[in-house]
């Protein structure tokens, strides 16, 4: 099976400090990876590169085989606020990617209502942000990104502001909606267990500048086990995780 997004080799600097350096990923068809490591060590900085956001100094991004490498807009892009512009409704909120490509307004909103049921949102079309718990919102700011109609996501820590029974709701949610919308998703977290609930597999990002330095395959111990997050294989991966990113297995 061939990647349809991937990266080789990419290095980033900011004012002369070398950020990210030679970090190379593939992503496949309905795939789902995760990227851990300490805060600063350039997880959003490659994100931006591979949202087409920066260039690179160094390397390329592929799309399905083609160079994207500094274009944006390729792949769909969500970071940890939702950035809903609290005077404009929800419905009027999720257009806003088929607006700035200029669809027309009425057939955007068309479009877009068709989702709402699918997203958890029904009825909260002519509603306002503030007038939604934080998992609504993020789904709200999940359905925008997604109307894009990109076939690879990018999530920069989408559920870390939630409380803890919300995000578990969302992982599970979310895993159904990426099977039905056949999305790719490459996310950003700092939770151990979240990465090893979602992903196929988990790379660990450290070092100055920040590098991959070790790689988890999940996906096939956890279709073995019915019961993977009280499994003993997934303790032993979240201890492999501790490890690699220098955490105490206890406090």
């Amino acid at each position: 099976m061939e990647a349809v997004f991937s990266c080789r080799d990419i290095s980033k600097c900011y004012e002369g400090r070398p950020v990210v350096s030679g970090v190379s990923l593939d992503l496949y068809p309905g795939g789902f990876i995760s990227l851990l490591g300490h805060s600063g060590v350039g997880k959003t900085t490659l994100f931006n590169v591979l949202a087409g956001v920066d260039r690179p100094d160094r390397g390329r991004v592929y799309l399905s085989g083609e160079d994207i490498t500094g274009v944006s807009g390729r792949v769909s892009y969500m970071l940890q606020k939702d950035l809903l512009l609290e005077y404009r409704t929800v419905l009027d909120n999720v257009i806003l990617p088929l607006v700035i490509r200029r669809e027309a307004p009425k057939e955007a909103r068309r479009r877009a209502a068709e989702n709402f049921p699918r997203f958890g949102l029904a009825g909260c079309e002519n509603k306002y942000p503030r007038q939604l718990s934080g998992g609504m919102r993020q789904r709200a700011a999940l359905l925008r990104t997604c109307m894009m109609n990109n076939p690879v996501i990018l999530l920069d820590e989408p559920f870390s502001a939630l409380d803890a029974i919300t995000r578990l709701r969302m992982h599970h949610w979310y895993k159904e909606i990426a099977a039905g919308m056949r999305l790719s998703t490459f996310f950003i977290t700092h939770d151990v267990d979240e990465a090893l609930l979602l992903s196929d597999s988990v790379h660990i990002m450290a070092g100055e500048p920040g590098r991959i330095t070790e790689r988890l395959d999940i996906a096939p111990v956890r279709s073995r086990t019915g019961d993977f997050p009280a499994s003993p294989e997934h303790a032993l991966f979240k201890k492999q995780v501790l490890a690699a990113l220098k955490l105490p297995l206890s406090i």
